[in-house]
Order: structure tokens, then C-alpha cells, then sequence
């Protein structure tokens, strides 16, 4: 085997997606405990601490002790390179979650066990599930009053259509959990609260059949429960099937505690076996493998100020094929340009580290201009491969913005088109209106709480908001007239986005029936679609 091929064969590349608060920010944490890249874990900022989740860099997810981003996490662990994609959980930037599951090779979900699967888990699972990657679920907070875990795993089964497979099984729960049993190893993984993270535990081997060494283990009655669930499982469960877990048909089941370290590190072992490396990648002509020797990479992030020093952009490139080298010549297919990449980045949240080298598989940062777009292909001139386009979301909630300090109109217009470059929140111009007053177009109704915090602390900007009753764009593809000439509803508004295509925003399906009716000749079409609407 070669270098190439060893070094990527290495490679994990998964996503932790989970409904906010059920730990999955946490769980990160203790797989970069084990993998030495932290020393101790921080926890989200409460009474008792003020230290904070590596993984949530930015300022206002300190705050508020939520994930509003998503951060790429690369560690080593028992020869493995992992790349950990930790992803927001609330439903206001599902777009930016939904975006890096398109980088991922896998998905671990997590799922609070007192209350199962939620809204927002159901839609991250049907991302992972239109790919086909694998999925492993990790039901997290045993140590508290949990559901039945039989009906979990029925739920997780109906709600998603797919086969479960319980590696261990919970030995009671709440005040009376005692700790797992490893179905594979035959053995008990004893919990108790103590160590508090502190100790790794090492199971007792010990047979459902020794009922001695059990009952002196867990306890009479919990020895007799576990013998007749797994009895239960053994005879009704499904079958493990790597195959169907490598396409996203069987879900490997864990349970344990993340914040007690209870479970974690069996779960990183079992995972890393059972998951595989990078997967191949489809293109507009054609698959692209990971072994390929020649590099070729798509952007599916922008995030602007990481470091408040250097006032930077970072492009995320997927590194989907071959080696990249530092200070090689790349072309960006999109302006068919080709430049050195002088600073790649290697991430472990708002850390960066230049390297000189990475692989298939791995997340890369690169030092953004301006130039790139969700969804650009990086690639070695000659190749020109397309990867296919990425999901995006159009904006429900709209606003104007005006900023209030004149003599700042250049942050604020710095502020805004940067932060529209990135993607996640659209910012649109009024046709002749100037640059003082702004549409603001966002998912969820959060993102203009980040977008109010970051203009104020990255750019030093305040402005005024006033909410609108639009909740409809499209792009207009063709018009019989000029669009000032247009027939249209009372209160639709004529806008461009930062390049310059037009767009319409309605209060209503009527409206935009109205306005199709009303001017022969007007095509419409769903917004966003941005790289088609570039090429």
C-alpha cells in the first residue's frame, strides 16, 4: 500500500449532530480528552465554572452555552486522524449543519434519553439518510430517569425506517443505574458517579450465565432484568451487518453518560472499527475516489474573523481526493483561476496550525479573499471536476437594517458583506436605495441575535432593525419589462443580492400568484440556487 493510500485510510471524518442540550458538545469533548488534544474538557459557562466548550469558539456561544456554528476538530487517536465536524443543534442554523454533513463520511447522533428523538434530530437523520452514510447513535444521560430503551430503539427504528443494533445495554437507570453491559465482550462496565469523568473504567468480564459474580456485581433483581432483556435482544433484534451500517441502513446503538466520561471511550473504539474511511465523492461528471492522486477539494464553509487579530476569511475546504501540498499551484474552477495556497490551516476550533501537507478526508482552513463560494471546487489545473451543488435554505423571517452611525458606513457595509459571503444569513441591497438601509433574510429567528452580536463586536457597528411581514423569495429569471414596471402586489420588494441578481420578496402565495398573473412573461424561481444561478 502507499503512503497516499495508508495515509488515507486513516482518515475519519464524522459529524456529531443531535436536538440541542441532549450532550453532544460535550461528548466532543471527551473524544478530544482521549485523543490528548485538551487537557480538560470545559464546560458550558454556569454557576459553578466559567470555562467554556472547546469546540464553541465564538463569544456568543460562551454566552449563552450554545453551538451557533459549525467547528472542525482534527486529533489523533490510537493511529487514526479524526476529523470531527461539531455542528449546531438548534433549528435556526440547521442550514449550517445541513451544509457540513455534506463533508462528512459519517454521523454519530445523540440522543437524550428521557426524551428520545426530537424535531430537530428527525431532520438532521434525513440528510444523513438522502447521502446514505452511516449513522451511529449514542443515547446519552443514563445516569438520569430515562425512557425504556426498548422503546427507544423501536422509536429510532419506526421514526427513520432503519434496523438498530445495541452494542451494550443500560443496566437500569437514574439513581439506579449500574453501568452497561458489552454484548460483544461479554462484560460489565460499572458505573458509578464518582470519578466524574476522572478514570478511564475497564469492564469486568463477566457471563450472563455466572449469576453469582453478577448478582455480587449489580444486584440480585438488576442481574435478573439485564438476563431476561438480553435474553429478549438475542432473540428479537437485528443482526449486526456492517454492510447495512456502511450504508446507513443498520444503526450501531450505545448508551452511556458524557458528562460522567461513562461509556465515551468504548463508544470512540467500537465507532472507528466500524465506520470506514473517506468515502468517494460524486461529481457532475462522474464519481471521484479518495485515492485518486490528484487533489480536489469543495468549500463548504466561510466564516469571516475567526481570529480577531488578523480580521480574516476562512475557507473549510473537504479534501475528497489525493494529497494537498502547501505552496502548490490549485485551480479554483469557479473564476478558472490558479494560485498557491501559501497558508493552509488545521483546526481544532478558533486554533489554527499552518501545515504543509493533508489528505483526503481531512477539513482544511484557507486564507479567503473574497474570491470563494459555498460549493466552489478547489482542484489541480487539468482536472476540472464539479462536485455536486449543496444543500441550501431559503430565509422565512425578514427585517430592514439601517445603521444608525454615519461616519461609520464603511464597517457597516465591510460588516455586511462579509458576513452575506458566508452564506448562512442573506443580506440583500434596495435598488437605488444606497448602502445605509439593507434586507436582512435569515431561517431562524436566532440568527439575528448573532448577526446584531457580531457586526457590534467584529466591526464595531449598531443598527436599527425593523421586522417585515415577508416570508417569500425568488429569483427572477426572466421579465417582460423592467422590474420597475412590473405589476406587483402592495409591499413586494425588488432586491439584489451581493452579485447583483435580482430578486422579489412577497408577504404571501398570493402575492406571488399576482405577480406571475398579472405580467405575462415573468419566470420565477426558488431562491436559493446559487450555483446554478453563478454558472
Amino acid at each position: 500500500m502507499s503512503t497516499l493510500q495508508q495515509e488515507i485510510s486513516r482518515r475519519r471524518t464524522f459529524a456529531i449532530i443531535s436536538h440541542p442540550d441532549a450532550g453532544k458538545t460535550t461528548l466532543t469533548e471527551k473524544f478530544l480528552l482521549y485523543g490528548g488534544a485538551i487537557q480538560s474538557a470545559g464546560t458550558v459557562k454556569g454557576k459553578s465554572s466559567d470555562r467554556h466548550a472547546v469546540s464553541d469558539w465564538m463569544e456568543l456561544e460562551k454566552q449563552r452555552g450554545i453551538s451557533v456554528t459549525s467547528s472542525v476538530l482534527q486529533f489523533e487517536y490510537d493511529g487514526y486522524c479524526i476529523n470531527i465536524l461539531d455542528t449546531p443543534g438548534h433549528q435556526d442554523f440547521s442550514e449550517d449543519t445541513y451544509r457540513t454533513l455534506m463533508a462528512a463520511d459519517s454521523a454519530v447522533m445523540v440522543i437524550d434519553g428521557a426524551k428520545g428523538i426530537e424535531p430537530q434530530t428527525r431532520k438532521l437523520f434525513k440528510v444523513c439518510a438522502m447521502r446514505g452514510i452511516p449513522i451511529f447513535t449514542f443515547i446519552n444521560k443514563m445516569d438520569r430517569d430515562s425512557r425504556d430503551p426498548f422503546d427507544l430503539l423501536d422509536e429510532l427504528e419506526k421514526e427513520f425506517g432503519i434496523g438498530t443494533y445495541p452494542v451494550n445495554w443500560p443496566i437500569g437507570c437514574g439513581v439506579g443505574f449500574k453501568g452497561v453491559y458489552d454484548r460483544e465482550k461479554k462484560s460489565v462496565l460499572d458505573f458509578y458517579e464518582l470519578h466524574a469523568g476522572r478514570k478511564r473504567i475497564a469492564g469486568i468480564n463477566c457471563y450472563l450465565e455466572d449469576r453469582e459474580k453478577l448478582n455480587e456485581l449489580i444486584g440480585e433483581g438488576a442481574a435478573s432484568e439485564l438476563v431476561d432483556q438480553v435474553e429478549l435482544l438475542d432473540a428479537a433484534s437485528y443482526e449486526f451487518d456492517l454492510e447495512k451500517v456502511s450504508c446507513g441502513k443498520l444503526s450501531p446503538v450505545f448508551f452511556g453518560s458524557a458528562l460522567n466520561n461513562f461509556g465515551v471511550e468504548p463508544f470512540l473504539e467500537a465507532f472507528l472499527k466500524m465506520t470506514s474511511g473517506p468515502l468517494p465523492h460524486e461529481t457532475k461528471d462522474g464519481v471521484v475516489e479518495p485515492t485518486e492522486e490528484k487533489f480536489s477539494a469543495f468549500v463548504f464553509k466561510i466564516q469571516a474573523n475567526m481570529n480577531k487579530a488578523h480580521r480574516d476569511r476562512i475557507a473549510f475546504l473537504r479534501i475528497c481526493s489525493g494529497k494537498f501540498e502547501r505552496n502548490k499551484e490549485y485551480l479554483h474552477l469557479q473564476t478558472g483561476k490558479v494560485a498557491k495556497l501559501s497558508q493552509p490551516q488545521q483546526m481544532m476550533a478558533e486554533e489554527r496550525e499552518i501545515i504543509d501537507c493533508a489528505y483526503a478526508g481531512d477539513i482544511i482552513g484557507i486564507f479567503d479573499p473574497g474570491v470563494f463560494s459555498i460549493g466552489d471546487t478547489v482542484c489541480e489545473p487539468g482536472m476540472k471536476v464539479r462536485f455536486m451543488d449543496i444543500p441550501t435554505f431559503s430565509p422565512e423571517h425578514f427585517a430592514y437594517v439601517e445603521q444608525i452611525d454615519a461616519m461609520k458606513r464603511k464597517q457597516f457595509s465591510k460588516g455586511m458583506n462579509q458576513i452575506a459571503q458566508e452564506g448562512a444569513i442573506r443580506i440583500f441591497t434596495l435598488p437605488g436605495a444606497g448602502l445605509e438601509r439593507l434586507v436582512v433574510g435569515v431561517v431562524g429567528q436566532l440568527q439575528y441575535d448573532v448577526l446584531k452580536f457580531r457586526m457590534e463586536t467584529e466591526y464595531g457597528v449598531k443598527y436599527r432593525r425593523t421586522d417585515l411581514p415577508h416570508s417569500l423569495i425568488y429569483w427572477v429569471k426572466s421579465t417582460p419589462c423592467h422590474i420597475n414596471d412590473l405589476r406587483l402586489a402592495d409591499g413586494t420588494l425588488w432586491v439584489q443580492d451581493f452579485r447583483d441578481h435580482n430578486l422579489l420578496v412577497f408577504q404571501s402565495d398570493w402575492a406571488v400568484r399576482w405577480a406571475t398573473d398579472k405580467n405575462p412573461g415573468l419566470v420565477l424561481e426558488e431562491y436559493p440556487k446559487m450555483n446554478e444561478a453563478d454558472e
